[in-house]
């Protein structure tokens, strides 16, 4: 049976519900991930959850080590990655609490350590990243989410910025006529790094706040808070079709 390991972004720094059998405090090649990988039971089912930002949220996402949480991940056992990640929409349909299964996205990062590729190697090593989320996993998404009746879209071009700052509306047409729907700060490296591990990755993404330069109303933590507060729950009813499924 698939181990499916939950990373929780911003909003997910706990799993509820989640019953914990056990605490990994584990150490990578890469250094320390960023809290212990939880090893419990939710929705019937075996999962390990990772806290991308720590716990409590306190790792900026440019400072998060993806390399230690991916590796610390697939060590614990895990066989599939289920990512939840905050958002802001740029695209009219990504309203503020729509959530959106991404199948694509551009990453604008810089700086980050992004592959395990690295060093004196025997071979050069290029993954094939054309489609860098796994097509069962977005299905198995997109269904659960249609069974909860949620508002989103099937599909949508992720565009991962450096942070922690937010975009200048500049900076999102630029994005826009670039093709992305939404943005975010920790798509990337997460992605590819599970892709270089063989774990099959796929996001749960829920807008939290208009992109700059989509609103006039300046973009404030309050807000994105309460909309983070108001989707979680929808969140972890997502996740627990996939895992029940």
């Amino acid at each position: 049976m698939t181990v499916y390991a939950i990373i929780g972004g911003t909003g997910l720094t706990q799993l509820e519900g989640l019953t914990i059998r056990e605490a990994l405090p584990l150490d990578t090649p890469y250094g320390a991930p960023s809290a212990d990988v939880l090893r419990g039971d939710y929705a019937g089912r075996e999962v390990l959850f990772l806290a991308r930002h720590g716990q409590p949220h306190r790792i900026p996402p440019h400072q998060v080590n993806y390399r230690a949480n991916l590796w610390a991940l697939k060590q614990a056992g895990a066989k599939a990655i289920l990512a939840v990640n905050a958002v802001g929409g740029i695209h009219a349909a990504m309203a503020t609490g729509h959530f959106c299964v991404p199948h694509q996205l551009i990453d604008y990062t810089a700086g980050r350590a992004h592959t395990f590729y690295e060093g004196e190697l025997e071979h050069v090593t290029h993954v094939d990243f054309s489609q860098p989320y796994d097509a069962q996993l977005r299905e198995r998404l997109v269904a659960a989410l249609r069974a909860e009746h949620a508002a989103f879209s099937d599909h949508g071009v992720y565009g991962c910025t450096q942070g922690p700052r937010l975009e200048t509306a500049a900076e999102i047409a630029r994005m826009e006529r670039d093709g992305c729907d939404l943005v975010g700060m920790t798509g990337m490296p997460e992605a590819v790094l599970a892709r270089e591990l063989a774990l099959p990755y796929a996001c749960l993404a829920l807008v939290v706040n208009p992109a700059a330069g989509k609103s006039s109303a300046l973009i404030t933590m309050a807000e994105i808070e309460r909309v983070l507060e108001q989707g979680m729950g929808t969140v972890k009813s997502v996740l627990a079709r996939v895992l029940a499924g």
